[in-house]
């Protein structure tokens, strides 16, 4: 695994193409799972830990690795599975979500892998770990689960969701333009949006992926019913099978009926890459997970200005 993650900077120009990088690993067992390769820092073998008295049986330990301590989680724990064993041996997954660095415990590490998100699916209902399942994808043959890293997250480590109390007074009021369209494929993360939107006094229409959504948008339209004239705004994560934001975004802002929509793209992936990505794309708007205020704000703000003048 020395040097896996070499070239990842020069991996940037496949976002937007509707195609991702998977980084391939296996936890207790031969089942394969993914995450997606921009979400990773660095790959290392397991370094010794130090335990944290009364820390939830997923937290294995902290590290301290390239000057700051990290905790690290037992992913097979963390889905429902026995703890690793043979810690020594294993290997950790440095990852940034929502801001914050955590690794990830993990038996072995396999390769990364070239995908197209159309490639990529839903998982199927009923499979034993479908609850932290987020999508699926075959490899040469052999089924590669997706984990939903956020919905691990919020069961370890809670998110606030609650909004203040002046956001909530402030968004209570009567309009004839009051729907926010939600695409995203993580349960959790719909959940949570959802939520903050729904306390504004909003209503909420929730979709799991891009391509659902392209598809709704365009359903409006053949009906007669401009998008514009029926949302707020779109919210929309990045990372989704079948169809990425950012090939969302890009769809709508091209569509000479749709392209004065707002799209903001709200994400957990980090890094320097996403500005210049939101840019190529022509989203109005970025925000990084999850930040319930912030949030509220910026779909305040479009509501504002979506009001027609007194």
């Amino acid at each position: 695994m020395a040097g896996v993650l070499d070239s990842v900077n020069q991996r940037t120009q496949l976002v937007g193409q509707n195609r991702l990088e998977l980084l391939m690993f296996r936890l207790n067992g031969r089942q394969v799972y993914g995450i997606n390769v921009f979400k990773v820092k660095e790959v290392l073998p397991c370094p010794p830990l130090s335990v944290l008295p009364h820390s939830s049986h997923v937290v294995r330990g902290v590290a301290y690795v390239r000057g700051r301590t990290i905790s690290i989680m037992d992913l097979n724990a963390a889905t429902g599975g026995r703890p690793l064993q043979d810690v020594d041996k294993c290997f950790i997954i440095i990852t940034e979500y929502n801001n914050s660095v955590q690794g990830f415990l993990v038996q072995g590490v396999d390769r990364i892998v070239n995908l197209n998100w159309e490639a990529i699916s839903s998982p199927p209902k009923g499979s034993g770990r479908a609850h932290y399942l987020t999508a699926v994808t075959e490899v040469e043959g052999k089924l590669v689960e997706i984990l939903d890293v956020e919905r691990i997250l919020a069961e370890v480590s809670p998110a606030t969701v609650g909004l203040s109390d002046a956001l909530i007074d402030s968004g209570k009021r009567g309009t004839e333009l009051n729907t926010v369209l939600i695409v995203d494929d993580s349960s959790v993360a719909r959940a949570q949006i959802r939520k903050c939107c729904e306390a504004l006094g909003l209503q909420t229409v929730v979709l799991n992926d891009g391509k659902q959504a392209l598809n709704h948008l365009r359903g409006l339209i053949n009906e007669g019913i401009n998008p514009i004239d029926k949302y707020i705004l779109v919210i929309s994560d990045i990372e989704m099978p079948e169809m990425d934001g950012y090939t969302l975004t890009a769809s709508i802002k091209n569509h000479p009926d749709m392209g004065k929509l707002h799209v903001m793209l709200h994400t957990s992936l980090s890094g320097v890459f996403n500005q210049a990505m939101v840019e190529k794309v022509g989203a109005d708007d970025f925000l990084a997970k999850f930040h319930p205020d912030e949030l509220a704000k910026r779909v305040l703000k479009q509501l504002e200005l979506r009001q027609p003048a007194a």
